[in-house]
């Protein structure tokens, strides 16, 4: 997360604004909206909160799209690396826009409801994202911005038991998978459920109009063990979890393979697949998953000696004093109770075990690639 900028009376609201003042959150400015950071129970209690019962997020501040007719899937293949055609209903996938140099554009998630493709980016990039669908796919399938929807996230290993209990079908939560959705009655409320979010743990995303969203929060909080959860904690949280923040980790400068996210990039779409390529970058993206040695730098876990917390900017050097990386995330780690840093580094310096040293205030403080995620991912598989 980015540090907040000044206050500004242009800042947009969610729909759940006056709640969050209400519950008493501290509000900063967060990709052009005025977002709770924490709440009175404080960034550390809120982290761990998640990890132990159910935290409840406003993330409305995303965009919603809506991708319609018969050539959707295949135009929307032609802006993404992934497989969208054999994308199921009820099925959701995790997915990257690229652009002709192979970098990323932002990351999103899709889901097929079995009409349409409802599409989830984020906030600071939804405009361009807009931007570019209806201009490379918008003669081919109907856009629609759905900016009448809100999207909250109720995570922890607690999330299915509190929203199975606001469920007119309970059982329909329960049958739930990772990364699969539905259409479910919560609160009285039509929602768009998937079981996913980004924090590591077991959980939901909610998407429901934005005239219903403060009943269904009200709702959801008032279960025993669900509490409200600001920016602060989840940064944390997913930092923890080992996942990218597009604009710090992942950007318009980094290949899906530099990034490690070759996981997202399905073998239809690869080198020798039934459809492969086709889409912005493919050269550079296909040409360094098939030659790993093509990658000239990685993403990569790093576990700093002592307490001292390393945040992004911070370069990384090798022995000899020279630059080799930098880091792109970093903070305290909560569950795992020291620091915790994500970062690049030269292909050669990757592998986990090995040492280098981050400029901490220009000082060498010794930190060593580790694997990720540094707190178990515990999605119901």
């Amino acid at each position: 997360m980015s540090a907040p900028a000044p206050a500004s009376s242009t800042l947009l609201q969610t729909p759940l604004h006056a709640l969050h003042v209400e519950l008493g959150a501290r509000m900063v400015p967060f990709a052009g909206y005025d977002m709770p950071v924490q709440y009175p129970l404080g960034v550390l209690k809120e982290h761990l909160h998640t990890r132990s019962d159910a935290g409840l997020f406003d993330v409305s501040h995303m965009g919603q799209l809506e991708l319609r007719g018969p050539d959707a899937a295949a135009a929307l293949e032609t802006l993404v690396p992934v497989d969208v055609i054999g994308l199921g209903a009820k099925r959701q996938r995790y997915a990257l826009f690229t652009n002709d140099a192979g970098g990323i554009l932002d990351d999103l998630m899709i889901f097929n409801t079995g009409e349409y493709l409802h599409v989830v980016v984020n906030a600071a990039c939804k405009d361009a994202d807009i931007a570019h669908l209806r201009a490379k796919i918008g003669a081919r399938c109907d856009i629609r911005v759905r900016a009448d929807l809100a999207l909250l996230a109720l995570q922890g290993p607690r999330a299915e038991a509190a929203l199975s209990a606001i469920a007119r079908i309970p059982e329909r939560i329960f049958e739930l998978g990772f990364m699969q959705g539905d259409f479910i009655e919560l609160a009285e409320l039509d929602c768009l459920v998937t079981r996913s979010g980004y924090t590591g743990e077991d959980g939901f995303e909610i998407s429901v109009a934005a005239d219903d969203c403060e009943t269904l929060a009200r709702a959801l909080l008032a279960v025993p063990g669900v509490q409200p959860i600001g920016l602060g904690a989840r940064d944390s949280l997913r930092l923890e979890a080992g996942l990218c923040l597009y604009g710090h980790d992942i950007d318009t400068t980094t290949s899906p393979a530099e990034a490690n996210l070759n996981w997202a990039i399905q073998k239809v779409r690869r080198a020798g697949g039934e459809r492969a390529g086709g889409f912005p970058g493919a050269e550079r993206i296909l040409g360094e998953l098939a030659d790993p040695a093509r990658v000239t730098r990685k993403r990569v876990g790093l576990k700093p000696e002592g307490r001292a917390p390393i945040r992004e900017g911070v370069a990384l050097h090798d022995a000899s004093g020279r630059a080799v990386g930098v880091v792109t995330s970093g903070g305290f780690g909560p569950s795992v109770n020291g620091p915790v840093v994500m970062g690049y580094v030269e292909a050669a310096h990757a592998a986990v075990g090995t040492r280098i040293d981050a400029m901490l205030r220009g000082t060498p403080t010794p930190v060593t690639v580790v694997a990720m995620p540094f707190a178990p991912h515990r999605y119901k598989r």
